[in-house]
């Protein structure tokens, strides 16, 4: 809303001064009418003067006569004359009391004139100093709309921010709500994994003891049948020797050879056992897989070497054979072998075929 300017002194009172001007020429032009429409006094009567003249012819009463007429009239004349006079007085004094009174009604008028001037300068002074209330209200007015709005925008933004900073609290919360929940949900996963792993370790565990267990008789039953192999073959020895002490050369040879024959049989069983048992299995494992080993000994029992001469076909297969050769460290049966006897384990072949993957 544009302001409005405050008037200056000199404008404050230019427009009483015009009024106040215009008010005394009108009752100037009132009075001045007022005395041109005054009706005009009637003309005063001549004053009749009688002269008596004394005739001479006449008699002396009739010259008496005469006189107290002429005194008479003189009376009459004086007296009309005084009346007039009282009249022209009257008239005049009614001409000064209408006078006054016209100057009392233009005073009047003039008061009331100067009363309706200061009591439309009160109106105007009034009407101003409402426009003033009413222009200064309209500005509170104004002011405290503006308040007004600016405390309802800042209470709207606070209302806002703060649904905002409920939104992000409640998202917030539901995030943590379902952090804790994916928490749960994986601590009993996790328990439930974990109670799987147990159960699967009990069970491989209790697999391994089973396995170790049938290993163990296994390992019993396959060493007692060595002991009984070994105790055969110990005793077939002995029976061959005591043959050559007491047989003839000839017939000697021929059991040497033969109990050499019998001798490599049994420790070419011997390794295929024991790479069999230390023997990882590969998942690539598959029935009929054959791998031919070259395998390196000292006399000792000790292996040396052990590499692949013909392979299978599948690399994990032929490497753990060779792992499992390997793994036989040194056969303690070999020791005490005749060196003709050793001569085909220093360097020979050997087909490997493990018991569950032969045909």
């Amino acid at each position: 809303m544009q302001q409005q300017r405050e008037p200056t002194a000199s404008e404050s009172y230019f427009w009483p001064s015009v009024w106040a001007i215009g008010l005394h020429v009108l009752v100037f032009g009132m009075l001045f009418v007022s005395f041109a429409m005054t009706p005009e006094l009637p003309p005063a009567k001549p004053i009749v003067q009688a002269t008596l003249y004394q005739l001479k012819s006449k008699s002396r009463a009739t010259t008496q006569t005469n006189q107290k007429i002429a005194g008479e009239a003189q009376k009459s004349a004086a007296r009309q004359t005084e009346v007039e006079q009282l009249e022209q007085k009257k008239v005049e004094q009614e001409a000064v009391k209408a006078a006054e009174q016209k100057k009392e009604e233009a005073a009047q008028k003039a008061e009331e004139a100067k009363k309706a001037d200061e009591s439309k300068k009160a109106d105007e002074a009034k009407k101003a100093d409402e426009a003033k209330k009413a222009d200064e209200a309209k500005k509170t007015a104004e002011a405290k709309k503006a308040e007004e709005k600016q405390l309802a925008d800042i209470a709207k933004k606070k209302s806002e921010e703060e649904a905002k900073k409920a939104a992000e609290e409640e998202a917030k919360k539901a995030a943590a709500e379902e952090a804790k929940k994916k928490i749960v949900e994986d601590a009993k996963k996790k328990a439930a994994e974990d109670a799987k792993k147990k159960a699967e370790a009990e069970e491989a565990k209790k697999k391994v003891a089973e396995d170790a267990k049938k290993k163990a008789a296994a390992d019993a039953a396959k060493k007692k049948s060595q002991d009984a192999a070994k105790k055969s073959t110990e005793d077939k020895k002995a029976q061959a020797l005591a043959d050559l002490l007491s047989d003839t050369p000839q017939r000697q040879q021929a059991l040497a050879d033969e109990q050499g024959d019998e001798v490599a049989g049994s420790f070419d069983d011997l390794i295929r056992v024991r790479a069999a048992e230390g023997w990882a299995r590969p998942p690539s494992a598959r029935k009929g897989m054959t791998v031919v080993l070259q395998i390196g000994m000292l006399p000792d029992g000790t292996v040396t070497s052990a590499s692949v001469a013909k392979s299978s076909g599948d690399g994990p297969f032929d490497a753990s054979a060779v792992a499992a050769v390997k793994n036989i460290g040194r056969l303690t049966e070999m020791q005490g072998m005749k060196p003709s006897d050793f001569a085909p384990y220093r360097s020979f072949k050997m087909t490997f075929t493990p018991e569950d993957l032969a045909p």
